[in-house]
């Protein structure tokens, strides 16, 4: 187990990190780029994982030269996103830290996915009454890889930044954790690099 001691709280990211979703979302993504137009590169979409949708569009719109309306994307991004049949799965490594250090530490919750998602998906999975915060792309105005995300988790939880230890699965996650003062320990493929 994964020495965490020396903090006060855990802030995970969602989606890649604590559920294993970021397959689906890529799905939904591949669908939406291609009914909008847009080039679609797996390693460049999963790269932007944690950023909220409606900023992923402007980031596409600017890469490729396009002007789509970011809240069009968004809305069909979701509807492909809800026609799947997929039930996300807990990430076994971090849902074992999640377990072990719940006792004892303050955890919370920062994810770039709209709130309505992220609550039916912690819901499913019998989290969300088990967190002390949660921060999503529907709570911030600036999503990552800014740390108002993890700012505000930490904040909820009434803890200095320096006292947070942020789990993250993409280099956007890990930026806005550093900016934010917190130590980050990625997760890759669903294992803790340590």
């Amino acid at each position: 187990m994964v020495d965490l001691r020396a903090y006060k709280g855990i802030i995970f990211d969602m989606d890649g990190t604590l559920i294993d979703s970021m397959g689906s979302h890529m799905e939904a993504w591949r669908l939406a780029c291609e009914l909008h137009g847009f080039p679609f590169d797996l390693d460049y979409m999963y790269s932007l994982g944690g950023v909220p949708t409606r900023k992923t569009v402007e980031i596409l719109n600017e890469k490729y030269a396009m002007s789509h309306s970011p809240d069009d994307v968004a809305r069909t991004k979701r509807r492909m996103w809800e026609k799947m049949d997929h039930t996300p799965t807990i990430i076994e490594s971090t849902m074992a830290v999640f377990r072990n250090y719940r006792p004892s530490m303050r955890i919370g919750i920062g994810t770039g996915a709209e709130r309505p998602h992220a609550e039916q998906l912690l819901r499913h999975h019998g989290l969300l009454e088990e967190i002390d915060a949660l921060v999503t792309a529907t709570d911030v105005t600036h999503g990552k890889p800014h740390p108002e995300t993890f700012l505000t988790v930490a904040e909820k939880m009434g803890l200095a930044p320096k006292d947070c230890v942020v789990f993250e699965d993409t280099e956007i996650g890990r930026k806005a954790a550093s900016d934010g003062g917190m130590d980050c320990i990625m997760v890759h493929n669903g294992e803790i690099q340590l």
